[in-house]
């Protein structure tokens, strides 16, 4: 019966109108897989021989020291990017095979992601390093890898428990970060005592089948969730709420465009998958702390980072036009809707999150001067022309949205890639990191600053032209748009 139902999603893809999309989407995610499995193969050669050599330390002390971050990141990780299988097998249910049994399909699919077994890329180099260059027990380190792989799937099955509680997560991260930095500055040492507790799955017998219970606990919890709401029509339920009127009085003196301004506020204040994609675009901001890692510490790369820092809110929300609005968009475009008036509203609400951004992130002059000029040129360039490319991007985005669907909802997910959207990218990310970095060389960070900023103030000196040309095209995917909306 598995076997029949992974046939079924095979010919699924096959014959899926985005074909082309969902292909080239599967055939990135294949370039993915390799690129971090080669980095998860190639970690633990680094780890061992760093430690042995550079540290004079015992690489599995120093494993066990710092593994409690990496298992709080992990599950963040898995919040913002695992999702629930479970969009192309809920049609099942309308034919004669039990729940159960696709359930357990699904939870089989869950079992077999790469988010889990990829770590065993690292897991089985570095125990194989531990016995035969470092004469450790072979019994101890099976025993010790073992306790370490259950706490990858104790984190598989607790995402699932956590889905839509954005702010449990976000609560985690903020406190682990928070002992991270106190442990940067000497204050407390959380460090110490990941290392006691991840050290004893190899020192003490019988240790490791700690984590193996918590996870298999997990999974059933998990299993007994997932059962409880796979239902064709789970997430269509109406909820009984008091009904609210909300205008903002001000926005009502722009016309037609201060009207989309106020149902745009209204999606992001009560619609699920838009506080999804808020929250998500916060956490962008925090993507600039990869500035103290090696790869990221030179001009080319800060750039890429300023752009996601103050660009956050725009990659989540302007290149999802106009899927926000697919529920109804059909109707809108029976309604005369000025198109122009439309997509000014949207880039309007674009323009106000990326100067937000740009604001907050003034955090990093606690880090330095130079990197949050850096975030802030790339503000600018986002500003005068990001905000445009990504508008235009979403014109070629056929991909619906379920408005009320959490950010891993039970209804599934899918993706957005478009040929098109991708060679937008050039524009929007090698160019100004090339024009950054080649001006800072020759020339220093202010003129470098100042490039960026002259495209910026280009942009939206040229801002009626540009979106003429983006109202066009927007005019001509009209109906290729309509009729991929239609077919869900």
């Amino acid at each position: 019966m598995y076997w029949r139902l992974l046939q079924l999603e095979f010919k699924n893809f096959i014959r899926n109108p985005q074909f082309g999309a969902n292909l080239g989407m599967k055939i990135l995610m294949f370039f993915g897989m390799a690129y971090f499995s080669a980095i998860f193969v190639a970690l633990p050669f680094l780890l061992y021989f760093f430690a042995k050599k550079k540290m004079d330390a015992d690489p599995l002390m120093l494993f066990c020291k710092f593994f409690i971050y990496y298992w709080v990141f992990d599950l963040l990780v898995r919040y913002f990017l695992q999702q629930m299988p479970t969009q192309n097998i809920k049609p099942f249910l309308t034919l004669g095979i039990t729940k159960k049994k696709l359930v357990n399909y699904t939870v089989l699919k869950i079992l077999v992601n790469f988010f889990n077994w990829g770590n065993l890329l690292f897991l089985l180099p570095f125990a194989s390093l531990l016995i035969y260059d470092g004469g450790y027990s072979v019994i101890h380190v099976i025993m010790f890898t073992i306790g370490i792989f259950a706490i990858f799937y104790f984190n598989n099955f607790l995402n699932i428990l956590l889905n839509g509680k954005s702010a449990v997560v976000l609560i985690v991260f903020g406190v682990m970060a928070a002992f991270a930095a106190l442990e940067y500055y000497g204050i407390i040492q959380l460090s110490s005592y990941s290392q006691k507790i991840f050290y004893s799955f190899y020192e003490y017998a019988g240790v490791f089948l700690i984590p193996v219970l918590l996870a298999i606990s997990v999974a059933y919890l998990a299993y007994q969730e997932i059962y409880k709401n796979f239902y064709l029509d789970k997430g269509l339920e109406l909820k009984v709420a008091e009904g609210k009127t909300e205008n903002i009085e001000f926005l009502n003196r722009y016309g037609v465009m201060g009207t989309f301004i106020n149902n745009d506020i209204r999606l992001l204040k009560r619609s699920k998958a838009a506080k999804s994609a808020l929250f998500a675009s916060v956490m962008f901001l925090f993507y600039g702390l990869l500035t103290f890692t090696k790869g990221y510490d030179n001009s080319f790369m800060q750039v890429f980072m300023g752009i996601f820092v103050t660009g956050g809110f725009m990659l989540m929300f302007g290149q999802r036009v106009p899927s926000w609005d697919s529920s109804y968009y059909p109707l809108m475009m029976t309604q005369n809707v000025p198109y122009k008036e439309y997509l000014k509203g949207k880039w309007s609400l674009i323009i106000i999150g990326i100067f937000t951004s740009m604001i907050l992130a003034s955090g990093y002059l606690l880090i330095s001067w130079e990197f949050y000029l850096t975030v802030f040129a790339a503000g600018l360039y986002n500003l005068g022309v990001n905000s445009y490319i990504t508008l235009l991007a979403g014109a070629f985005n056929k991909k619906p949205i379920d408005l009320n669907s959490k950010s891993k909802s039970f209804g599934g997910g899918g993706n957005n890639f478009n040929m098109k959207t991708m060679l937008l990218m050039l524009p929007q990310m090698v160019l100004p990191m090339a024009v950054f970095a080649i001006v800072k060389y020759f020339f220093g960070i202010y003129p470098a600053v100042a490039s960026l900023g002259i495209l910026g103030i280009i942009g939206f000196l040229l801002k009626n032209k540009i979106f003429d040309v983006i109202v066009k095209v927007y005019k001509t995917e009209k109906y290729s748009t309509l009729e991929a909306f239609k077919k869900v």
